[in-house]
């Protein structure tokens, strides 16, 4: 373990003239060879006797039920004999079912796991801990002051619990946007001054390669010697000191843990699309990963943040190859949480999960719009995951971890074909005239059939696979009176129920249509790029609703045109899906506007935690319009000394290395009679490149 006199320390100097960061300890990083196995050269973590027989029961009780539900199907079927399209519906049902099957198995387990947990035999005295850690923070293109009125309140919780001095803050921007860059460098300068502590540092990559993960490998490089642990947030993240200091302990007794990874819960929910997201995931959530966790032991999961990581283990094992081929499965893998979870455990690394650890938090996307955008960045780094999953040496729960993310983007296509199917099915039996009496031999006639009746059974056992997880979670909340009130009583927590039923059942369909119309472009060879994703209110634009929402519009009109002209009963029996789509504008709209109320209340709203409660404070008070880059740095001399003294040392510049926007941005600077006029002609990525430019900064502000 690092000890206190290693810890780096920052330049001297006045605060608003000096680059804050500390002295550099760099600490190789290799990319992994997905071809060559890697053999541990420590003891691997243990993985509990237990484990074997957990996952047996998960895949054993996963099998039955797709059996069970596949030979009921057959028998549904199976009337008159079964033809191609009814052998190719059943073909996707079963997989479909099986899909469903092992989320109830492993949610089931997670039922029982916590009917068995009591909360109150939890230690509730805080550990002491000895090592050191870095708290990184990378960001694209956020809120600079949302994100610091989070960090701040991190900061406090964590300062109060007298461990503050071992832990070393990092934002790592990677922003593109010029304004917000500097207004990055004006909120850190303002945080640093408040929270009066020397340890907070602020690095910005011009050159953002590699994204996320290659902004957490960069750091890695240059300053991660010293540390034993990083703890990595999103932009959204918000932790409690005292999870922070029982994260670092449960490192801390166990050595050949790699990463712990927390549970975040949903907060700051304000339209109904987040409020019953959040609902949602405060409800279900903890049921779901502590069926996960109980099975998954050692070989668990990263989401790619409110984790803490040993930091030797992330250098050794999980600089992430680029894969071959063109975007958008080429490249720089995208969802890199899930390799680098992997590459650690085929290093011998433990990868857990604590479940029922609390003062976790997140936020989530205002609208389904913006789910969906974020969604498609998802889709397209879980598919990518195929060309991982050969890799040599992986655990084989790893390579199911990556199986199960692939398949939450290519079952949403595989429900849409199951339903065109069996809508295809019914209009072949309405309008074409069927053969009975087929080419060959047959001594009976071909009668095109179905058991109806068996029908309603199969659909309802599997509504029951989907809907009972959700059942259970209010079971569990049933049993537990402290829990009950918090989320406000039985009865009002039993109605939030009946209704996010209702709410995501109408969403369901929208979004199994973007999914599908997302693997479809990606398949295509489009790549999602990277945009930033929005986090204030949802209030989407009407144009862009009847835009975004045309196609699955469509698509609704297209389905209950065809159920019609079958039968009135068949639309009546497809309508949860119909009505999703039909109604998909107004239901966008209204699922993205505001929504206040008890329905879907959770106990941080009721009760908001302290480190909740700061953050908001602090973000109210934080509200403050961002200028213009280049007049920001003009008005304000010490920024602009601040901003000049984060910039990294200057290099020789070759002729392969020529910045065409610093070199057109030059020319216009040149050309221009006034600050103003120079301003107003540079693109802002001539812009970003000035202020990546000491010498051309100063020459266009200095202009009158």
């Amino acid at each position: 373990m690092g000890s206190l006199n290693t810890a780096p320390q920052p330049v001297a100097g006045d605060i608003a003239t000096q680059r804050l960061l500390p002295r550099e300890t760099p600490l190789p990083m290799a990319p992994s060879d997905l071809a060559k196995n890697r053999v541990p050269d420590r003891v691997p973590a243990a993985v509990a006797p237990a484990m074997a027989w957990r996952r047996g029961l998960i895949l054993l009780s996963t099998a039955a039920l797709t059996g069970a539900g596949g030979y009921e199907m057959y028998r549904v079927l199976e009337v008159g004999g079964v033809t191609v399209l009814e052998a190719m519906v059943l073909a996707l049902f079963l997989v479909l079912l099986a899909w469903v099957a092992f989320s109830f198995a492993s949610a089931l387990a997670g039922f029982f796991v916590l009917l068995a947990h009591r909360p109150d035999a939890v230690n509730a005295e805080l550990p002491s801990i000895a090592s050191r850690t870095a708290m990184l923070l990378p960001t694209y293109n956020e809120d600079p002051h949302r994100l610091t009125a989070r960090l701040h309140a991190i900061i406090d919780s964590l300062e109060a619990t007298s461990h503050g001095e071992l832990f070393d803050w990092y934002v790592l921007s990677d922003s593109t946007d010029p304004d917000i860059w500097v207004a990055e460098e004006k909120a850190l300068l303002a945080l640093r001054r408040a929270v009066g502590i020397p340890r907070l540092y602020y690095r910005h990559r011009a050159d953002n390669t590699a994204r996320k993960a290659g902004n957490i490998s960069e750091w890695i490089t240059r300053f991660g010697a010293v540390y034993d642990f990083m703890i990595v947030l999103d932009a959204d993240s918000l932790m409690s000191g005292q999870t922070i200091v029982r994260l670092v302990r449960a490192m801390e007794i166990n050595p050949t843990a790699g990463l712990v990874q927390t549970l975040p819960m949903i907060v700051n929910a304000r339209s109904l699309f987040s409020r019953v997201q959040q609902f949602a995931g405060r409800l279900y959530g903890p049921m779901i990963a502590a069926g996960v966790a109980w099975w998954h032991g050692s070989e668990g999961n990263y989401w790619g943040h409110n984790a803490i990581i040993r930091v030797k283990a992330f250098a050794e094992a999980a600089a992430l190859p680029q894969l071959r081929g063109r975007k958008p499965f080429g490249g720089h893998i995208l969802s890199h949480d899930f390799v680098e979870a992997a590459l650690m455990r085929r290093a011998g690394w433990g990868i857990y999960m604590l479940p029922t650890l609390s003062g976790s938090y997140e936020e989530v996307p205002p609208s389904l719009l913006d789910f969906a955008a974020r969604d498609r960045r998802w889709c397209q780094g879980n598919l990518q995951h195929l060309a991982v999953v050969p890799a040599r040496g992986l655990h084989w729960v790893s390579r199911l971890h990556f199986m199960v993310g692939i398949g939450a983007y290519l079952t949403a296509p595989l429900w849409l074909l199951f339903l065109l199917l069996g809508m295809l099915i019914s209009l072949q039996a309405r309008f074409v005239r069927p053969e009975y009496f087929p080419k060959g031999f047959s001594l009976f006639p071909t009668w095109p059939a179905q058991d109806p009746v068996l029908a309603i059974w199969v659909f309802g056992a599997t509504m029951g696979l989907l809907l009972l997880p959700k059942l259970l979670s209010l079971v569990l909340l049933w049993t537990r009176r402290s829990v009950r009130r918090q989320f406000g009583g039985a009865l009002r927590v039993s109605a939030g129920v009946i209704a996010e039923i209702v709410v995501s059942a109408l969403m369901a369909p929208v979004m199994m249509i973007f999914q599908s119309i997302a693997v479809v472009e990606i398949l295509a060879g489009r790549d999602a790029g990277w945009q930033t994703q929005r986090r204030d209110d949802g209030t989407v634009e009407r144009r862009e609703l009847y835009r975004k929402y045309g196609i699955p519009t469509l698509c609704g009109v297209a389905m209950a045109a065809s159920a019609y002209a079958v039968s009135l009963p068949l639309l009546l029996w497809m309508s949860p899906v119909i009505l999703g789509l039909v109604f998909a504008v107004p239901i966008g709209a209204l699922t993205a506007s505001p929504a206040c109320g008890k329905l879907f209340g959770t106990p941080e709203e009721r009760e908001a935690p302290a480190v909740l409660r700061r953050a908001n404070e602090l973000s109210a008070g934080a509200e403050i319009g961002i200028k213009p880059a280049l007049v920001e740095l003009r008005e304000d001399a010490a920024l602009l000394a601040f901003h000049l003294a984060q910039l990294p040392p200057a290099r020789a510049v070759r002729p392969d290395m020529i910045d065409a926007n610093l070199a057109v941005g030059r020319a216009k600077i040149d050309a221009s009679d006034s600050f103003e006029q120079a301003a107003a002609h540079l693109s802002p990525r001539e812009v970003f490149a000035t202020l990546n430019d000491g010498s051309a900064l100063s020459t266009v502000l200095r202009k009158r």
